[in-house]
């Protein structure tokens, strides 16, 4: 007499059954993790992610913590003075909100700096691709390119300001400039590191010049083009301030010089921070719009894997 043997049939997805009972003949078997057990898998999983995040962001608060410490209990009296602590600072940025300065400020310091971030980017990428494209312009434009890449922006102020004077145009041209070039070498950069079988195979299937570039070489070079487009981006940033600082009667470069004559030291800094804030945030608005353009690497790398 053979002894009867067990069998498991696989079961549906989500069936259960209640603690004692058998199920039905030729039912499946399944089994739920309870939710008082999951609960602290989630917590672990939960307390390692805020953990990361405090490890990640634990410089910037030693660096904050140090600033509102430093001037109470290690500074002098008199170094106090020209070094508030933090929240006096903050006190200060939120009276500029509430005032609407900071606003008023910002939104100049802005206008100028996209626009002229805007006409950089469109005349750099284009100037880039001709360039990196017919290697005759190359040779003809390169030695002028050179001279004025390595002559500082800030070096020009002057005579930005003598031909053009202190309106808006000397400003928004500065910043143009400065944001030219790091968008131009990149974008040549990244013309020029384009697969060649890419190029060869588009040439077979007949693709003009326009739809090449548009196609092929365009979303080839656009993680290096917005690498430019990034290191431009502070840089229009610095520069705008100073050319604020000079000539002037808005924009935070103007709030910072002005608060740093009239002694108001709190705002003085409270205009650096909000500089400080404006970058990172033009940063990660740059990285996220460079995903955007990207996403075509991201679902080939996916597919392959």
């Amino acid at each position: 007499m053979t002894a009867p043997t067990l069998t498991k049939d696989t079961a549906a997805p989500g069936s259960t059954f209640p603690p004692g009972a058998a199920p039905a003949a030729g039912a499946g078997l399944s089994y739920q993790v309870p939710a008082a057990k999951r609960l602290p898998s989630l917590i672990r999983a939960g307390a390692r992610t805020a953990g990361r995040g405090i490890w990640a962001s634990g410089a910037i608060l030693l660096f904050l913590l140090l600033w509102e410490l430093g001037p109470i209990y290690l500074a002098s009296a008199s170094t106090r003075v020209f070094l508030p602590p933090l929240h006096e600072v903050l006190q200060a940025l939120g009276s500029l909100i509430a005032k609407g300065q900071l606003q008023d400020h910002l939104a100049a310091s802005l206008t100028r700096s996209v626009f002229g971030f805007g006409i950089a980017v469109v005349a750099a990428v284009v100037l880039g691709l001709l360039v990196a494209w017919y290697r005759s312009l190359d040779r003809f434009l390169n030695p002028l390119l050179e001279v004025f890449r390595n002559t500082a922006a800030l070096a020009l102020l002057p005579v930005f300001t003598l031909l053009l004077g202190i309106g808006e145009t000397s400003k928004i041209s500065i910043v143009a400039y400065a944001a030219f070039f790091p968008v131009l070498l990149n974008t040549i950069a990244g013309v020029r590191t384009v697969d060649p079988l890419l190029i060869r195979a588009a040439r077979s299937l007949g693709l003009s010049n326009f739809r090449l570039f548009q196609k092929v070489i365009l979303p080839s070079a656009v993680p290096t083009i917005f690498t430019g487009i990034r290191m431009a981006g502070t840089s229009s940033i610095l520069v705008l301030i100073a050319a604020e600082m000079v000539g002037a009667k808005a924009g935070l470069g103007y709030l910072i010089v002005n608060a740093q004559s009239s002694f108001l030291i709190p705002d003085m800094y409270a205009g650096i921070l909000t500089v400080s804030l404006l970058g990172l945030l033009v940063n990660y608005l740059l990285v996220a719009v460079e995903g955007h353009f990207s996403r075509w690497r991201t679902a080939v790398g996916s597919q392959s894997n």
